[in-house]
């Protein structure tokens, strides 16, 4: 009988050198920076302009950007539901790798569905997973439609497109909710800026 995938037969390695190692290294602490909201609701502008400010202050981040994510490691999934939650499944191990590692991971995909970003947040240690909800107006996305992707969607030429027949599951507990301001978007340096302020305050940016 074969035994090969067995979980039985496989074990856990421990590495000697500890996670509180490489964040002393690196001077900050491992955690993960998780960016949902709807299509064009500016998820992937926040995180290049979180990732170049931290950048800026000597911290080591990396981006994992949905779409990114499916030229390779989803690019097998497409998205029923079922893929939809094993791509955020297999983004949520590879955002807790980078944790791991010491690297302050920013994960930005529309992650639609309550109970796959929680499994996320499971993963993590308590107030390493940092929400933050991208709370922007479905008219003020669709007017941007950056992708041309809702124009699509209101044709009836993409089925099951979060926001118009597959719902958006807002957060209920987030750690950071970035909305309108008097009817005016943010700026991302703003914006950016509001998420750095608490992981300063959060003392994520030193070890």
């Amino acid at each position: 009988m074969s035994t090969v995938g067995n979980p039985a037969n496989i074990f856990w390695h421990e590495n000697p050198v500890r996670k509180v190692e490489r964040e002393k290294l690196l001077n900050q602490q491992g955690c993960v920076v998780w960016i949902t909201g709807l299509s064009g609701s500016g998820k992937s502008t926040l995180a290049c302009s979180l990732g170049r400010e931290l950048q800026s202050r000597g911290k080591l981040s990396y981006v994992l950007d949905g779409d990114n994510l499916r030229h390779g490691l989803n690019k097998n999934l497409g998205f029923s539901p079922e893929s939809r939650t094993e791509n955020i499944r297999r983004t949520g191990e590879v955002a807790n790798l980078f944790a791991d590692a010491g690297l302050i991971c920013i994960a930005s995909l529309i992650s639609p569905y309550r109970k796959d970003r929680d499994a996320c947040r499971a993963l993590l240690p308590d107030k390493k997973f940092i929400e933050v909800f991208m709370n922007m107006p479905l008219q003020l996305c669709e007017d941007r439609d950056p992708k041309g992707l809702y124009k699509l969607a209101r044709e009836g030429k993409i089925k099951g497109f979060t926001g118009i027949d597959d719902p958006y599951e807002p957060p209920l507990n987030c750690e950071i909710e970035l909305q309108l301001k008097d009817g005016v978007v943010p700026t991302p340096h703003e914006m950016a800026g509001q998420v750095v302020s608490y992981m300063e305050n959060e003392g994520f940016l030193e070890a």
